[in-house]
Order: structure tokens, then C-alpha cells, then sequence
């Protein structure tokens, strides 16, 4: 399914039980429009109900880079007054990240070529980020005149911590791929003709893996990521759920016969 816009698209490709999402504006270093925005919200709020889908891969159109942030062109249209801000960053930025941050599978951010601004705001909420060597990633808002938004920005120090944050906002520098890496932005830097090969292979071995176990343990990783409290015994008794499933039983068996375990989701 596509989703087409007078002025870029998001397309999505299956794949098995995996999706590749594509952020595509040719000419244009594939900003994002606001229809844009909003189609890749949808993109993921279908996907997530797709019971069969094990992971998600994102990346940007051919060689424009993965995204260079929200179309600047649209500015005077859709981002003139504080009204229209509000909107823009409320209901649509945040609608999208929001969507793709709850897809209750792993999703894979495949970076090539400039990652910035809004892009970046995207792969933070990706799962894994894996990136050619001469990918660049930073958020250079303040040569625009404009803070992030701080529902944004919270994205942004969840995955970085505040100090690199500090940096991305203050300076805005954009990071060249292994400072990126050194600093937490990414999850491996691989050289950049193998990078699509990578995010690919992850995908896949994601997608072997048992499927009810990836969705657990992006739930518990989200769980301890925004909330530091210590889990409650009702949470870890809620985790041994998975004795009861088929795939359990399938990968112990699996494991004893020295086989290839092919997991049923259920």
C-alpha cells in the first residue's frame, strides 16, 4: 500500500512478515510534507494490526538520505502562526511518532545520507538504528529560528540522554556516523554498501525469532524506558506468560533436536 501525495509519498512494501516503509521525496532529500506525515501515521496504525507482521524496516527514497526533517516550503501554509504550530507539532508530528513508537513489533531504522530533524525524531523512535558510514544525523532547528517541540524533544534524550541532546539542540551540529554511534544515537555503523544488506539480515533474523517474544520484550523495554519505577510482582508474574504458548514448546524442542525452530505465533 502507498500512500501518494501531490508532493512525496510513504510507501509500504511486504515482504513476508516483513515491511519496509519508505520515505520518499524525490528532489526534495525526502522532507516530509504534512500529508506525508500523516500517511506514515496511518502506515503504522494499519501495520500494527497486522497479527502476521514481525518487523518493520524505515528508510528513506534512493539516494535523497533517509529524511532531512519537515518540507520547509509548506512553512508559510501550515506552520505561519501559533495556531497552526500547535497543530503541526500536536496532531500531526507527533500523531505520526506516537504510531510508529506503539507498533508492537521491532522496527529497524535503515540510514543512509543526511538523518535530520524530523528524520531524526523518527529513528529515535525506531528500535534499531543502523547506518552507512557516511550517514549524518542532528537536529539543526536553531539555525531556523525555532526550539524543538518538547514533546520531540523528549524523544530525543529518552534514546541520548540530555547531555547529547544538549549538544544536538545547542550547536546544532550534524554528527557524522561513528560520533553518532559513540554517542548513542545509533546501533552499528556498517560501511555504505553494506548498510541495506544489514538492516535487511536484522530484519530477518528478527522475523525468525519467535514473534510472541519479540512483542514482550518490546513491550518491557518501552515499560522500563518511560517509567524508572521498580516492576511490581503482578508485572513479573504477567511476563512467565509465555510458558503457555506453542512457540515455547516449539523453540525448547527445537533447541533439544538440534532443528530450525519455525515459530506459529502462538
Amino acid at each position: 500500500m502507498n500512500k501518494t501525495t501531490d508532493r512525496g509519498r510513504i510507501e509500504v512494501c511486504m515482504q513476508g512478515p516483513v515491511a519496509t516503509v519508505t520515505i520518499a521525496n524525490p528532489g526534495k532529500r525526502n522532507a516530509l510534507t504534512v500529508a506525508m506525515w500523516n500517511a506514515l501515521r496511518t502506515a503504522f496504525e494499519r501495520l500494527s494490526d497486522d497479527t502476521a507482521l514481525r518487523c518493520v524496516v524505515v528508510r528513506g527514497h534512493g539516494a535523497e538520505g533517509f529524511a532531512a526533517g519537515a518540507d520547509i516550503g509548506e512553512f508559510a501554509q501550515v506552520r505561519s502562526t501559533r495556531a497552526q504550530v500547535t497543530a503541526f507539532h500536536e496532531d500531526t508530528v507527533l500523531g505520526a511518532l506516537t504510531a510508529l513508537h506503539g507498533c508492537p513489533v521491532p522496527v529497524v531504522a535503515l540510514i543512509q545520507g543526511a538523518c535530520a530533524g524530523g528524520g531524526l525524531e523518527i529513528a529515535a523512535v525506531c528500535d534499531l538504528r543502523i547506518a552507512g558510514r557516511s550517514a549524518r544525523l542532528g537536529i539543526p532547528v536553531n539555525t531556523l529560528g525555532f526550539s524543538l517541540a518538547l514533546g520531540e524533544t523528549q524523544a530525543l534524550v529518552r534514546l541520548a540522554g540530555a547531555a547529547v541532546a544538549a549538544e544536538l539542540l545547542y550547536e546544532g551540529r550534524m554528527l557524522d556516523a561513528p560520533e553518532a554511534l559513540a554517542k548513542g544515537l545509533l546501533t552499528r555503523v556498517v560501511d555504505d554498501a553494506h548498510a541495506e544488506a544489514e538492516a535487511m539480515a536484522a530484519a530477518q533474523r528478527i522475523a525468525a525469532g519467535a514473534p510472541l517474544a519479540a512483542r514482550e520484550h518490546k513491550r518491557q523495554l518501552r515499560r522500563l524506558a518511560r517509567d524508572p519505577s521498580p516492576v511490581t510482582h503482578a508485572e513479573r508474574l504477567a511476563s512467565y506468560a509465555f510458558a503457555d504458548t506453542q512457540d515455547y514448546r516449539t523453540g525448547i524442542r527445537a533447541f533439544l533436536d538440534k532443528t530450525t525452530p519455525v515459530f506459529a505465533g502462538r
